[in-house]
């Protein structure tokens, strides 16, 4: 049994892992300051005797001194508001997090010699000229926009991972996640599939930004998972940016006329103008990620909908019997 420490553990991809590690046997340290991570994402979890929760900001540093005690083994850092919706109205605290929060989880990685996973974001790409995106791209970001936040804070915050790497040989790896989802992502998230997959069971618009042309690649959350627990236990990936996405490429609009049919919605599908700096197209490769890990997602869009349709629904059921 090793002791795990999960930041962002009330967070959607945080909350998921946490039950996966419990599940598998390891004791796991949850710190989170809810800024967007949900308590009741962890209901299943919070009394289980291998689990402790940390209310804390990991940017803080005597938020989190007491983990020098602790026999930590690994450390995912998964903290950070990861929807345009909230970093946008958070900007500062996303640089902060991204920056001195994965500064100050190192530094306790490195004294307790642990193994350290930082989740970067395939944001760092920008709005790519290459495509699909390998991770020897360096992207084309604008520093000056309402991304800025987000994007320029994980790409400083690789910097720093790479820095401990080199410098003092701190076991570190890099993952870019490309769009993630499943039913557990909050359904006033803002990002793509909890929009669509929410306002088509309420019968309302579905809301589609641009023309719908620009690219996204979806990955379930149990792939997503998977590959960052495969990061995590090789060694080969040490000093490593991996992609961990689906391969899969679909147009926004495409997307919505799936979710409009499977949910039998009669939904409109209406136009509003594409934000500032929203990537035209989005895809990763992976085979970094299948050389290394030997990991390759295997559930499809369509099986992951229909997994998130229906556990939505049921929400939807409970608050409106």
């Amino acid at each position: 049994m090793r002791k795990v420490i999960v930041s962002g553990a009330a967070g959607f991809l945080g909350s998921y892992l946490v039950k996966q590690l419990i599940q598998q046997g390891e004791e796991v340290i949850g710190i989170d300051n809810l800024s967007s991570g949900l308590m009741s994402n962890l209901s299943e979890v919070l009394n289980h005797p291998r689990f402790n929760f940390l209310l804390a900001d990991v940017s803080d540093k005597e938020a989190i001194t007491d983990l020098y005690q602790e026999k930590v083994k690994e450390i995912y850092h998964l903290a950070s508001q990861a929807s345009p919706k909230f970093y946008q109205a958070n900007p500062f605290e996303t640089m902060k997090v991204n920056t001195q929060g994965t500064f100050n989880l190192l530094e306790l990685a490195r004294d307790k010699e642990a193994k350290f996973l930082y989740t970067s974001t395939s944001e760092a790409y920008g709005d790519p000229e290459v495509h699909p995106q390998p991770e020897s791209y360096r992207g084309n970001v604008n520093t000056w926009g309402p991304r800025a936040c987000y994007d320029e804070a994980k790409r400083l915050g690789e910097v720093i991972c790479y820095e401990f790497y080199e410098r003092y040989g701190v076991a570190v790896k890099v993952a870019r996640i490309f769009n993630t989802y499943s039913a557990g992502l909050r359904n006033d998230d803002g990002r793509v599939i909890s929009n669509f997959v929410t306002q088509a069971l309420a019968g309302e618009d579905i809301t589609v930004y641009g023309d719908g042309s620009q690219t996204r690649s979806f990955c379930y959350v149990d792939d997503n998972i998977r590959g960052l627990q495969l990061m995590m236990k090789y060694d080969e990936a040490n000093g490593e940016i991996i992609n961990i996405g689906n391969p899969v490429e679909y147009s926004v609009l495409n997307v919505a006329y799936m979710i409009k049919q499977m949910t039998q919605s009669e939904s409109k599908i209406v136009f509003y103008p594409l934000p500032k700096d929203d990537p035209k197209v989005r895809r990763p490769d992976i085979n970094k990620a299948q050389n290394i890990l030997g990991w390759d997602p295997v559930i499809s869009l369509a099986e992951g909908l229909q997994i998130t349709i229906n556990k939505y629904n049921e929400t939807l059921v409970q608050i409106h019997p």
